[in-house]
């Protein structure tokens, strides 16, 4: 079952009454966004409904001790965006005060920014003279960003962006000409594929060097996982070609599949949350283990770095 609030926190409300009223559903898996889980994540808590995988990183589903009903794959944004500063300033040989943030007006954004103020705090740097840039949600409207960054006095090396893909390629051509070794670097919320899409239609410069975090591994791998991710999408969507987001909505799948089968023949939502906090040291083939328990329902802390290279493809990135 499919409904669509088209990254909307006005429309959540009304997708998720449809799937748990209409629809029946007792969980909800994939959900996309920050700002619609402000609004998704309260209604699945009341109803007791599972909220699972859901494509954000925001520490809002990610409680201490963990909400009972929701349950995370991927690592959070401020995990992403702390090991992309630690890479900045101990591989690239940057300052903190060298790195500005451009992020998105909203949750999402502000997930993200937290995430570079922590590192900075941790490596010494000073949090609240960090350069935020941003722009609204689902527009591609940068020229305030653009100005803010030409009118910082400090001279800014990189930016870690929080940001969606057209804002994102918006931003690195309006800025690529003025700042020619700027270092980009991406949330992997952005869509890799789409972002690279967008970039080489500018032409390669502005894609070259471009970073993108990931919580998968690379899709051009040939580990296991991405073997049978890879069988699987050309059998059930076949021309479709392998990406990022949809290989993080097959690990999802194949987690979520794992606890109903621990949930027994007739599941229900507690027999699913059971399940799924009895998976310890699953092993899937991603090069890390995945596990959950009552007090852990993030299945993965594991951070991988690419960078686009001038032909529009992901390379590896050692971020350590």
């Amino acid at each position: 079952m499919v409904a669509d609030d088209g990254y909307e926190p006005t429309r959540t409300a009304d997708t998720m009454k449809q799937l748990y009223d209409k629809q029946q559903v007792f969980g909800f898996v994939g959900n996309v966004g920050t700002p619609t889980a402000v609004v998704a994540l309260p209604y699945a808590l009341e109803h007791h409904a599972l909220f699972f995988g859901a494509f954000t990183g925001a520490d809002l589903l990610r409680r201490d001790p963990p909400d009972r009903y929701v349950f995370n794959y991927r690592a959070s944004y401020a995990e992403e965006t702390d090991a992309m500063v630690r890479y900045l300033v101990k591989m690239r040989h940057l300052r903190p005060d060298q790195i500005a943030v451009f992020a998105q007006h909203d949750a999402f954004g502000d997930a993200g920014f937290a995430g570079v103020a922590k590192a900075m705090r941790a490596l010494g740097g000073d949090d609240s003279a960090i350069l935020r840039l941003g722009y609204e949600r689902n527009t591609a409207d940068v020229d305030n960003a653009v100005a803010g960054l030409r009118a910082h006095k400090a001279p800014i090396k990189a930016v870690v962006m929080v940001a969606a893909y057209r804002a994102a390629a918006k931003f690195i051509e309006k800025t690529r000409d003025v700042y020619p070794t700027m270092i980009y670097t991406n949330v992997s919320f952005v869509g890799s594929t789409a972002l690279a899409s967008e970039l080489m239609l500018l032409g390669p410069r502005y894609a070259n060097g471009v970073i993108v975090t990931q919580v998968v591994p690379a899709v051009d791998s040939y580990a296991s996982a991405i073997l049978k991710y890879k069988a699987a999408l050309a059998k059930y969507f076949p021309g479709e070609a392998p990406d990022y987001v949809s290989l993080e909505g097959y690990v999802d799948g194949t987690l979520l599949l794992e606890g109903l089968k621990r949930a027994g023949p007739q599941p229900d939502t507690e027999k699913l949350v059971d399940g799924l906090e009895s998976l310890r040291n699953f092993d899937m083939g991603l090069g890390s283990l995945i596990s959950f328990a009552q007090s852990e329902h993030q299945g993965s802390h594991k951070v991988w770095a690419t960078q686009l290279d001038d032909k529009g493809h992901y390379q590896p990135v050692d971020l350590q």
